[in-house]
């Protein structure tokens, strides 16, 4: 999640980086827009981003503001 990055995308969404490969996914429905990620590690991936989407929303909020952002578990 980057601040102010409202624009380009124009809804909550997270940057996610995977190896050699980076992606693009919305919050809170999990799709892809951008990028691409491996079919087993986009359903870990969605399984997260619903297990944390109230975190992950009010994250958005925030960083879209530039305010400070608090830390979610990551994916293990």
């Amino acid at each position: 999640m980057y601040y102010f990055d409202n624009k380009q995308h124009h809804l909550p969404h997270i940057h996610v980086k995977y190896q050699d490969q980076e992606a693009v996914i919305s919050i809170p429905e999990g799709n892809l827009l951008e990028g691409e990620l491996k079919t087993n590690k986009m359903k870990l991936l969605q399984a997260w981003i619903e297990i944390h989407q109230e975190e992950l929303m009010a994250d958005w909020e925030l960083a879209s503001q530039g305010e400070t952002i608090f830390k979610i578990e990551p994916l293990k």
